[in-house]
Parts: structure tokens; C-alpha cells; sequence
């Protein structure tokens, strides 16, 4: 029973530690071409080198950019965005 209530405690515990931290921004739509990425971050498209390293904001916009996908040739890059 004592675990039980300090198990409970501590998950209490770190979900008020998550919530307090403020927004979680997630890498989210991910596309892959040959060796660069692009995903979105924050509402913004950005695009690194598959093997990894610096990634490259390509939008600024106040609205939210999502779902980038390369040409298939790799040389282009479309998305939606408000």
C-alpha cells in the first residue's frame, strides 16, 4: 500500500513539473529526401541533414506551417500553411 501511495506521489508529481513547464513543441510531419529532412517545430518548417547537425528554419510566419513534403527529386519542397 505504501508504494502504492509514493508510485502515485511521485506521477502526481511529474505531471504538475510537465504542466507547469509551459508548451511542449514537438518535431512533427517529418519527410525524408536522399540526405536532408524537413519537419515542422513550433509552426515553423525548418530542414537538416538526415545523418544530423543544424537545421535551417525555412518559415517565419505567425500562422502555422505543417505537413512538408519534397519533390521527388528533392529539389523543391511544398507545405500548407495559414
Amino acid at each position: 500500500m505504501r508504494k502504492g501511495l509514493v508510485l502515485v506521489f511521485f506521477f502526481t508529481l511529474i505531471l504538475f513539473t510537465s504542466l507547469s513547464a509551459g508548451e511542449a513543441r514537438l518535431l512533427r510531419f517529418p519527410d525524408v529526401n536522399g540526405d536532408k529532412m524537413a519537419f515542422v517545430y513550433a509552426g515553423d518548417i525548418y530542414i537538416a541533414p538526415r545523418a544530423g547537425g543544424q537545421a535551417v528554419r525555412l518559415t517565419s510566419h505567425e500562422g502555422l506551417e505543417m505537413f512538408p513534403k519534397f519533390s521527388p527529386d528533392g529539389k523543391k519542397l511544398a507545405f500548407t500553411g495559414q
